[in-house]
């Protein structure tokens, strides 16, 4: 089984060149610029399994609209019909997701709420020079905090470019997606009432971090997280009853050149 040559599925050649240029989208592990070519292979292998047996069953494409103004290809759309007249999923079963709910209902919480208070001093993404000016400023104004921090809506005042220093830096009650995402992480891990002994990068510059108070969201009824548990108990099952049909066409295939088995 050579790389960078051409593949046959039930007589249909596939062209080393199309092979190789489907492996640009198939990251390959360093060292190892070989598995991106074979997956390249093996994804357009069971590609063409799946449009022969569109085709043999006598389905004519019919593309839908994938994203706003983009198409499905002809080849796409025979494929997603032909999984969607064979692909039988077993029934998602009741009992068993509440089962799983039941063995720990703690994982299912509403978002958690933060009270937090911050200083932000402005630099631009790019201009490396204010970004190191900004952090320094960042890193004294910390030092001087954890001294005395009762100077903190002070030094809101004189130096975050936020609104919030108006109100000493508080940005009161926030909650997940809220703030940017480098903010976000800090708050779920910095004990309350304490100060981010680090600045806080992000886009807009360095963050001075307090978190006031955090509330931990209440545990979540059956009710509520049922339909988000059968939803992806239901994908589940399609995505095992589909990979178990193109393993079954897979193996009643004539195809040289790669190895489908375990694909």
């Amino acid at each position: 089984m050579a790389l960078l040559s051409d593949i046959t599925v039930n007589g249909r050649v596939i062209p080393a060149a199309t092979i190789a240029l489907e492996a640009q989208n198939h990251p390959a592990p360093r060292g190892k610029p070989g598995a991106a070519w074979m997956a390249a292979a093996r994804a357009l292998a069971l590609r063409e399994i799946l449009v022969q047996k569109a085709r043999a069953l006598g389905l004519v494409p019919a593309p839908q609209e994938v994203a706003p103004g983009q198409m499905e290809t002809d080849d796409e759309a025979l494929i997603r019909q032909v999984l969607e007249a064979s692909v039988a999923p077993e029934p998602v079963d009741e009992a068993s997701l509440r089962a799983f709910y039941d063995a720990d209902p703690g994982r299912f919480r509403a978002p958690p709420l933060w009270e937090a208070a911050h200083i932000l001093i402005p630099a631009a993404p790019g201009d490396g020079t204010a970004r190191q000016a900004a952090r320094a400023l960042a890193e004294r104004l910390i030092a001087e905090l954890a001294a005395c921090p009762e100077r903190f809506a002070a030094l809101a005042a004189e130096h975050s470019a936020c609104d919030s220093r108006r109100a000493g830096g508080s940005l009161g009650q926030i909650g997940p997606g809220d703030t940017v995402p480098e903010f976000e992480a800090v708050l779920r891990s910095l004990p309350v009432g304490a100060i981010a002994p680090e600045p806080v990068e992000s886009r807009f510059g360095f963050h001075v971090l307090r978190l006031d108070a955090r509330a931990e969201g209440a545990v979540l009824p059956f009710a509520a997280v049922a339909p988000r548990l059968r939803a992806a108990a239901e994908k589940a099952a399609w995505v095992r009853a589909a990979r178990a049909f193109a393993d079954r066409l897979a193996a009643e295939a004539s195809v040289t050149g790669i190895r489908l088995a375990g694909a």
